[in-house]
């Protein structure tokens, strides 16, 4: 009587499994510059029309800490010998670029949270047009603009004796006469209260405000 052969299940090898699917790979996002600083409510730039920025949403207040143990107290911090050092950031650009970079450095200033009454922009020449605008009211009106300290304000680097104290100054060297930068370089510098960004040539920068910076 003949044999039936056994009947024997196919395999299945795993190159017939199919093609693997490999994640794909992740993309890599740009970081933005930091700026420190909350702003409370966006307000427009002066004499740039546009939307209104809207204003971070309200943080919510953290809640009691529950427990029958109370929460020791906490001593205050010591107050940091560098806090009153304002921070110096350079951007390298030409005489011709550097009211450009200056704008660029508020316009990320305002963007990442700063309010627009925290800077104060000084100019080596050319002015800025906002302020040959304002100023075309009279001096009186243009600092009065100054002192409400409402919003960016721009001002020649030959005048910064006359402005106070502001958290950010953005210093444009856009030519000038000679030694303009000397001269308002280490006052804007005493004005800023936690950041001074520089718009300019580097090797000028660095001679008048030192080679740490």
């Amino acid at each position: 009587m003949p044999l039936t052969p056994a009947i024997e299940e196919p395999q299945i090898h795993e190159s017939a499994q199919g093609p693997r699917v490999t994640p794909a790979a992740s993309r890599t996002a740009q970081t933005p510059r930091p700026v420190p600083g909350p702003r409370p409510v966006a307000v427009p730039r002066p004499g740039r029309p546009g939307p209104v920025r809207p204003a971070p949403p309200a943080q919510r207040a953290p809640q009691a800490a529950t427990g029958t143990v109370p929460a020791a107290p906490v001593a205050p911090a010591a107050p940091s010998v560098s806090a009153a050092v304002p921070q110096i950031q350079l951007i390298p650009a030409s005489v011709e670029g550097a009211l450009d970079a200056a704008e660029e450095a508020v316009d990320l200033l305002l963007d990442t949270g700063r309010a627009p009454g925290d800077i104060l922009v000084l100019t080596t020449g050319d002015p800025h047009p906002w302020a040959a605008h304002e100023l075309s009211f009279g001096e009186a009106a243009y600092w009065a603009l100054h002192d409400a300290k409402d919003d960016v304000f721009y001002a020649d680097a030959a005048q910064v004796q006359r402005a106070t104290d502001r958290p950010v100054v953005v210093f444009a060297a856009n030519g000038g006469p000679a030694g303009a930068m000397a001269g308002a370089l280490p006052v804007a510098l005493a004005r800023a209260g936690a950041l001074l960004i520089v718009c300019g040539d580097p090797q000028q920068i660095n001679s008048v405000l030192g080679a740490g910076v």
